[in-house]
């Protein structure tokens, strides 16, 4: 399991910062609900993968 910071999902998505920031917020948001600890401004890489479809 990798740990993707703003930047990685920038990059893999191609999008803002601003944007990457929305979405690893909307994640974690999501993890939490689910009961996992989350770390603020990462995502973890598969669950990220999972969520966008790949």
């Amino acid at each position: 399991m990798r740990m993707l910071n703003v930047d990685d999902v920038k990059n893999l998505l191609k999008v803002s910062k601003p944007k990457a920031y929305e979405i690893i917020r909307t994640l974690n948001s999501e993890l939490k609900d689910k009961g996992y600890l989350t770390v603020q401004g990462k995502i973890r890489e598969d669950y990220l993968l999972e969520r966008m479809g790949a």
